[in-house]
């Protein structure tokens, strides 16, 4: 499932060859969405399991970056995917606009601050890459700029990767149909009204540039150690399975083991009084 969904790097990414619909082998019927919920269930237990032996090892650490387009699930994601992980050892940190503090030093300053530590999951609610994305698309910096940037990202990133961290980077890819009927859903929904923001219609207008901008990003910057991949977004059980399923085999790959008990203990003969 994840080699279909990941960017070679060296490729050039064209998203509309991406169907935000797809479910893989799973039916578009009540059937399929049981079954794909039944596996993500236990895709979240086995994650539970090993961030546990991650923490316990404190060897390396894990970051996970969700991008997409408004509406595209990112929090919902989180909510659902990590519901099984203990909060002690991740944490999830969201980008917005960089304040006067922040814009005083260079782009990634705040970004490399919320890194997680050794033993740690971490999670970009959005990321570094908003600054190649809505500034870019935004006529706040030129292609030039955002190009040297795209070398920056992937330098910073083979950095963590030469110091432990895993990087894992996701794009939650909806159609515009879908993102108006989720639109159209937090207008109608008192609950979810809080939701609702006047500029996200004004970032609509823009769909096409926004495509064009992450088409680039992810093209420059899929790598073999930082790899991204092409979540299909409409069917939210779907893309909950897909990003569970890759998180889970990155924490596989790192062989994790339980940490040895303390030296000179003998266990069978310790009692407790």
């Amino acid at each position: 499932m994840m080699d279909e969904y990941r960017v070679k790097p060296g490729s050039r990414l064209k998203l509309d060859r991406f169907d935000p619909d797809d479910t893989g082998d799973y039916k578009k019927n009540a059937e399929g969405k049981a079954k794909a919920k039944a596996a993500t269930a236990e895709r979240i237990a086995r994650l539970s399991g090993l961030q546990e032996r991650l923490y316990a090892n404190a060897s390396g650490a894990l970051l996970i970056v969700l991008q997409g387009m408004d509406t595209s699930g990112k929090d919902s994601t989180i909510k659902h995917v990590m519901s099984g992980v203990n909060p002690q050892g991740c944490r999830v940190a969201t980008f917005k606009t960089p304040s006067s503090r922040e814009l005083a030093h260079d782009f990634l300053w705040r970004v490399h601050r919320e890194v997680p530590p050794k033993g740690h999951i971490g999670i970009f609610n959005r990321s570094h890459y908003e600054d190649v994305l809505i500034t870019r698309v935004r006529g706040l910096i030129s292609d030039k700029q955002a190009k040297k940037r795209f070398n920056q990202i992937k330098e910073f990133e083979e950095l963590l990767h030469e110091s432990g961290t895993a990087v894992l980077k996701f794009f939650l890819h909806i159609s515009k149909e879908e993102q108006r009927e989720r639109l159209e859903e937090r207008i109608r929904d008192p609950e979810k009204r809080w939701k609702f923001n006047e500029g996200d219609l004004e970032e609509r207008k823009l769909w096409n540039e926004y495509l064009a901008a992450f088409e680039d990003v992810i093209s420059a910057t899929s790598t073999d150690h930082a790899p991204w991949y092409i979540v299909p977004g409409n069917r939210k059980w779907y893309r909950d399975l897909v990003v569970a399923e890759t998180v889970v085999a990155a924490l596989e790959d790192m062989k994790l083991k339980c940490p040895p008990p303390p030296k000179d203990v003998d266990f069978d003969k310790l009692k407790i009084i």
